[in-house]
């Protein structure tokens, strides 16, 4: 028997469902040095709560990136620490942050639902199981990206409007991480 052969039969994780993993890997870790990027130009543009609300983001998706990891190693299979470029850095508004956000999140939502979809037609539970927690976390982060976009519509952007934003998204990031949100 080959070594190749031997690891393959000492593991449950299916080759495909560890390529599916391995590229939830690279989104997640991709997610984290976006919104890292988002953070530091709203903290140059005066943006504080806003930059708080994004560097707790960044920290967030890098966690999220670090359970795939280990749940692909664990499960017997090769987790892969992806090669992150092509990361914007600057942004035309604070609106356009937060609308990238949003769009950002809703791809994440897609990717994570085709992980699941996989994982059930080819019957690996475990998976399954692994990854509802993903389907609730996502569930949320899109309710909170919407939310922080709303604040633009509901207060408007003249004015105070964006200090106002920008306070508002503070008390948005203080409950996201006392559970609230």
């Amino acid at each position: 028997m080959k070594a190749k052969e031997i690891v393959t039969l000492q593991r449950s994780l299916l080759v495909d469902t560890e390529k599916l993993l391995n590229k939830q890997v690279e989104m997640e870790g991709k997610s984290s040095a976006y919104y890292l990027s988002m953070a530091s130009w709203c903290h140059m543009m005066g943006y504080e709560n806003a930059a708080k609300y994004l560097y707790t983001h960044a920290d967030e998706e890098r966690m999220h990136m670090m359970k795939i990891f280990r749940y692909i190693n664990e499960a017997g299979g090769h987790a892969m620490q992806p090669e992150i470029t092509d990361i914007r850095h600057n942004f035309n508004s604070l609106r356009e942050v937060f609308e990238l956000i949003l769009e950002h999140e809703i791809k994440v939502t897609k990717a994570i639902n085709n992980i699941v979809d996989h994982a059930f037609s080819v019957k690996d539970f475990a998976t399954f199981s692994f990854m509802q927690w993903y389907v609730t976390e996502q569930r949320e982060e899109e309710t909170m990206s919407r939310r922080a976009l709303e604040l633009f519509d509901i207060i408007g952007e003249d004015g105070v409007g964006l200090w106002t934003i920008d306070q508002e998204l503070g008390k948005l990031h203080d409950a996201s991480v006392q559970g609230e949100a």
